[in-house]
């Protein structure tokens, strides 16, 4: 390249001297070019000197010479009339808008500049909306793999399928193509996960099999092929105690057929049950499964982290703390030394849990490297903890026949007193009883599950059968159970002391007097509970048996028993029917019905009694027309619970009486029946029941309603 070609440049190559060049014609003479030339010379300067032509003027002499004709080559004028509308024979670009006088209008301002949308001619046809394709779905040859597994896969290729989701219906043939794509990858996965890796799937589109039907038929046709089985098992791990730990477990065998959930199961199985017996850190690995076309078979290779066995060490614990180490110890159900055992670990997360105090906990275990000297090392558990707020406002309302409505509010604070010690606040208002009261409560006080409570209240109470001021102190021991924690056996046993002025008939006066009566008395409970729910049981039975020894201080010392016996059972009819049952015995030895405080009396009627009646409005009835109350009861309950979704309906009955005796009588029983309504909550059903008494009495209400929270019984 030339140095004086610039980069970038196209660079022309010169021909050689000596070569011929072609001949170039001439387009204008010599002569013609110098006369189209203007001249130079002074007699022209003056030409020279003059100002060039303005743009309108070089227009109008160009319109000018274009106009007027050529005599000399026979010219016409512009469309036969020189004289254009304004009689000029040159057209200026002012003249415009004399041929079209919008054209002459000024621009409107850009933001007022409207833009007429366009108008389109339309369509007889019908639009893509009301355009759909009818297909239906053909399966063929898949009832051949169903019939060798358990698995349905029918059922679930049509659950899952994107033609069946489809309707039938899709808006273009290309739609159906797709879907039907996509079904024959769904039965391809299907299939691989019950053992068939070599499977055929072909896919067409048929018209309808029916005459002058414009549906489309959608065919998956499938050959399942040969379904492959283990050849053999193989377990890479080292040795563990027992040596058959991971073998038992994995449950999985040579000939039986590779199937996905069989084998995803085994081995979370294996991984729940290594730490379950003394492995806290073992680690399932990622399977192999090596494939035989030929044979049809799979070699399974599974490797596993078995890590050390442990022994349980002490606990840690680090966070927001709402109680210490050696409380959560407390709520463990192990000891130092212990085989390390996750089940332990999860009951004591539980726990935790339960207590109500944190805003999230996690218990994990940690190597300390201690040997034990057996072959096993201490294992620590972490917990760590986020305490949560302390303090609880709730509140409750309720309406029972011959009670009224009721309203409650509590404030809890769940860890004034670490550890667990809740300071609880209470008040009651409602149409028949007021009151208020504070309560202390250790949980797990000393003791997983064992609860100290002391209560002191002051209340009035406005019944038919009597009325009455009551103090109250009281203090118990108890093991309950709880809707987080539901326990079998349960226990209560403690203390109390009332002071109460209550009204009672007084047969001498014909009327009823108030009388204060000092009662002190213990009280025991214990509980067995086989029943799978607390607040809404549906399988198993329940039995309860309180004695309460006290004693009356009123002119004397009147000491009696009062005792009583609940039981009830549930059985499921059906997925969706529960049938119900449960009686209630009471007694109380060693008194006069008179000597006895009124409040201390038993009675029958009412929500949580016989329904039908009002509270405590059976037994025996003083001249005045109210209840006195008895020393002996027993009452029968029949519920059938339907359940539909969220919603229930129960049928009921129920009978009962209260009797002067101290004995139950079983005779003179009064009925009611009735029906209720349910919705079920996270935390219970809400109850609403309606009854009315059999061979009703004068004075007796017709329909009596009740509304609570949990079954009646």
């Amino acid at each position: 390249m030339s140095p004086d070609v610039a980069a970038g440049d196209i660079p022309i190559p010169l021909p050689p001297p000596d070569a011929a060049l072609p001949e170039v014609e001439t387009i204008i003479s010599n002569e013609e070019f110098e006369a189209s030339v203007p001249s130079l010379d002074a007699d022209n300067d003056h030409e020279l000197d003059q100002p060039l032509e303005s743009i309108e003027a070089f227009q109008r002499r160009i319109a000018q010479q274009q106009s007027d004709p050529a005599p000399e080559k026979g010219q016409d004028a512009p469309l036969g009339d020189p004289a254009l509308a304004d009689q000029d024979p040159v057209e200026e670009i002012g003249d415009a808008p004399v041929r079209d006088a919008e054209l002459s209008a000024p621009l409107p301002p850009i933001d007022q500049f409207e833009v007429a949308p366009v108008q389109f001619a339309e369509d007889d046809r019908a639009s893509d909306d009301d355009v759909e394709i009818a297909y239906s779905t053909k399966l063929e040859g898949l009832t051949a793999a169903d019939k060798e597994t358990d698995a349905d896969l029918t059922d679930q290729f049509e659950s899952l399928s994107a033609l069946e989701k489809g309707d039938g219906k899709a808006a273009n043939g290309a739609m159906v193509s797709a879907r039907l794509s996509e079904d024959s990858q769904l039965l391809e996965s299907l299939l691989q996960s019950e053992g068939w890796y070599s499977s055929r799937i072909g896919t067409r589109i048929d018209p309808s099999e029916k005459k002058d039907d414009t549906a489309l038929t959608a065919v998956l046709s499938v050959t399942p092929g040969q379904r492959y089985r283990f050849s053999e098992i193989v377990i890479k791990a080292d040795p563990t105690v027992p040596p058959n730990l991971i073998n038992d477990n994995l449950g999985l065998k040579s000939d039986e057929p590779i199937v996905a959930a069989r084998v995803q199961g085994a081995e979370a199985k294996i991984a729940i049950a290594l730490p379950e017996n003394g492995y806290p850190f073992a680690k399932v690995g990622q399977r192999d499964i090596l494939l035989d076309e030929s044979a049809g078979t799979g070699v399974y290779t599974l490797p596993v982290e078995v890590g050390p066995r442990g022994r349980f060490d002490g606990i840690r614990t680090d966070g927001n703390l709402a109680f210490d180490a050696e409380h959560v110890a407390v709520l463990a159900r192990f000891k130092r030394g212990e085989m390390y055992d996750s089940r332990k670990v999860d009951d004591l997360r539980k726990a935790l849990v339960a207590t109500n105090l944190f805003r999230s906990v996690s218990v994990e275990p940690a190597r300390t490297g201690t040997p034990v000297g057996d072959g096993t090392e201490y294992v620590a558990l972490d917990v760590h903890q986020e305490a949560g707020p302390p303090r609880t406002i709730a509140g409750s309302l309720g309406y029972a026949a011959g009670e009224g409505f009721t309203a409650a509010a509590t404030w809890t604070h769940r860890n004034m007193f670490p550890p667990e010690g809740a300071l609880i606040a209470h008040a009651i208002a409602g149409t028949q009883q007021q009151g208020t009261g504070v309560t202390f409560r250790r949980s797990n006080a000393g003791k997983r599950d064992r609860t100290f409570e002391a209560v002191a209240e002051a209340f009035h109470n406005d019944y038919d059968a009597y009325s009455a001021y009551t103090g109250r102190l009281a203090a118990r021991i108890s093991r309950d159970s709880t809707p987080i924690w539901q326990k079998k056996y349960t226990y209560a046993f403690g203390v109390e002391l009332l002071a109460t002025a209550e009204t009672d008939y007084d047969a001498a006066t014909n009327d009823r007097r108030r009388r204060t009566y000092y009662v002190a008395g213990l009280n025991g409970q214990v509980g067995f509970d086989t029943s799978d729910d607390l607040l809404n049981p549906t399988e198993g039975y329940r039995v309860t048996a309180l004695v309460q020894p006290e004693a009356t201080i009123k002119g004397g010392f009147d000491p009696y028993v009062r005792g009583r016996l609940d039981a009830s059972t549930y059985f499921s009819a059906s997925e969706n029917l529960v049938l119900a049952g449960r009686i209630r015995l009471g007694t109380i030895q060693g008194a006069g019905l008179f000597d006895i405080a009124p409040s201390r009396r038993l009675y029958a009627g009412g929500g949580g009694s016989v329904r039908g009646y009002s509270f405590q409005g059976l037994g025996e009835q003083a001249p005045d027309g109210n209840p006195v109350g008895g020393r002996s009861l027993n009452e029968a309950s029949f519920e059938a619970r339907y359940r539909f979704g969220n919603y229930g309906v129960v049928a009921f009955i129920d009978a009962g009486q209260a009797y002067r005796e101290t004995t139950p009588q079983f005779n003179d029983l009064r009925y009611g029946v009735g029906i209720g309504g349910r919705f079920y909550t996270n935390f219970g059903p809400m109850r609403l029941d309606i009854a009315t008494p059999l061979a009703r009495r004068p004075g007796e209400s017709r329909i009596n309603v009740y509304v609570s929270i949990g079954q009646a019984f």
